[in-house]
């Protein structure tokens, strides 16, 4: 252990050959380069893993704020007849705190102004309790338009595009046809808009329109039916454990899929996303640590006389080597301390900062057409943080061996024998 205590005299000397010198001005230059390229790794890794972790939990929580953590299908069939019955069943279940059935379908949503196509989902006022985002989201006046007056509620962005307002009507035409003696002929309904709600996920709040139960029968062309049964659990990480006992207690005309399942194209993308920009950006922590590499040795080559010195005075080749590797360590250590302190400023001030550097360049840098959420998130995970502490200071005491090692090999009458 005493070979990595580094005494008050290795100290002094490490110091001073951190220390700028003018003839040593190129040397001192690539220990800076070496420091500002292992702050820069360190914080944007911290950065980067904190946006990552944050996009998945926000876009996780606005997957879940507005469906379930599991729902059942009818297996080969559309709808699901006995749903009553599958709910009480489902509700015995331990964890489960709400079951909800749906009616969902696709329609074609006309105004005065504009078309769009838009994703219905039929439900029952009671039922929109668990969805938490959208409840929150909701004003007193679109509740009481949802549960008494009938109205649809609908995204702000597709109210937006469509250029409504609250009171106005929107005319819904059905892909479901009317079979007439001319043939089939598409069902087009008008229904008054009610309220508004924004969960922050683009696609929701672009697509969605929410219509009381009995509304939705009459538009789909369906009584006493549900296409879905919507599952909300205690916790997300007991979705695994309610997914096995529904397997045991349900029949097998059911089939039961987790929001994992309906959203893996997401999971598995973020997954792939994060793994790659760690490995991406520890490079440039390599590339500093590389740097440190050819700066401590040039360091090393300019103090053969001073190496030389110190051992006709009985230091020992140890004592050499702790102080060129003290050296290149407090490069690593003040880059690794500089960086972890500026990513986790960055990181905690995110938002602020996309919102100054937009208003800055006037352009958009996150757009929620493309990352389908409202705004940049983070989420510092401090393991994460540790571990690319102990990656980069492990990488830079590795880069420091080398010329420290060099350093003690040097022999004091051949270094003093020109001098």
């Amino acid at each position: 252990m005493s070979y990595f205590i580094f005494n008050e005299t290795e100290r002094t000397i490490a110091f001073r050959y951190i220390k700028s010198r003018r003839a040593e001005g190129f040397i001192s230059i690539s220990a800076w380069f070496s420091l500002i390229g292992i702050t820069l790794g360190v914080a944007t890794l911290i950065v980067v893993m904190s946006v990552m972790n944050g996009f998945r939990a926000e876009l996780v929580d606005r997957i879940l704020g507005i469906n379930g953590h599991l729902i059942v299908y009818k297996k080969n069939q559309p709808l699901i007849s006995n749903y009553n019955e599958i709910v009480s069943q489902i509700l015995d279940v331990k964890d489960v705190v709400a079951v909800t059935p749906h009616l969902e379908g696709q329609a074609l949503a006309k105004t005065k102004s504009a078309v769009t196509g838009v994703v219905i989902r039929g439900t029952n006022w009671s039922d929109l309790a668990p969805k938490k985002l959208l409840w929150d989201s909701l004003d007193k006046d679109s509740f009481n338009n949802f549960k008494n007056k009938k109205q649809i509620i609908i995204g702000y962005r597709l109210a937006q595009r469509l250029n409504v307002k609250e009171g106005d009507f929107i005319s819904l035409v059905s892909p479901n046809g009317m079979e007439t003696a001319l043939g089939s002929l598409p069902l087009s309904q008008n229904f008054i808009v009610g309220g508004f709600f924004n969960i922050g996920m683009y696609e929701y709040d672009n697509n969605f329109i929410f219509i009381p139960w009995e509304k939705a029968e009459s538009f789909l062309s369906v009584k006493n039916t549900a296409h879905g049964i919507e599952i909300f659990l205690k916790d997300q990480n007991l979705t695994s454990i309610v997914y096995s006992n529904l397997i045991n207690k349900l029949g097998n005309d059911l089939i039961i899929v987790d929001w994992k399942k309906r959203n893996s194209s997401f999971m598995n993308a973020l997954a792939v996303e994060k793994n790659v920009m760690f490995v991406i950006l520890t490079l440039i922590i390599i590339v500093a640590a590389f740097n440190i590499i050819s700066s401590m040795i040039m360091l090393v080559q300019s103090k053969n006389s001073d190496i030389a010195l110190m051992r006709t005075m009985g230091a020992s080749k140890y004592l050499i080597m702790r102080i060129f590797l003290l050296t290149g360590s407090m490069i690593g250590f003040l880059g690794t301390f500089g960086g972890t302190v500026l990513g986790l400023i960055f990181a905690s001030n995110i938002q602020e900062i996309r919102i100054f550097i937009t208003k800055l360049l006037g352009e958009e840098l996150f757009s929620p057409e493309i990352y389908f959420l409202s705004q940049l998130p983070s989420k510092i995970n401090f393991d994460e943080v540790l571990m690319v502490i102990i990656i980069s200071v492990f990488l830079t005491l590795l880069a420091s061996l080398f010329p420290a090692w060099k350093a003690s090999k040097i022999s004091p009458a051949e270094a003093l024998r020109y001098e």
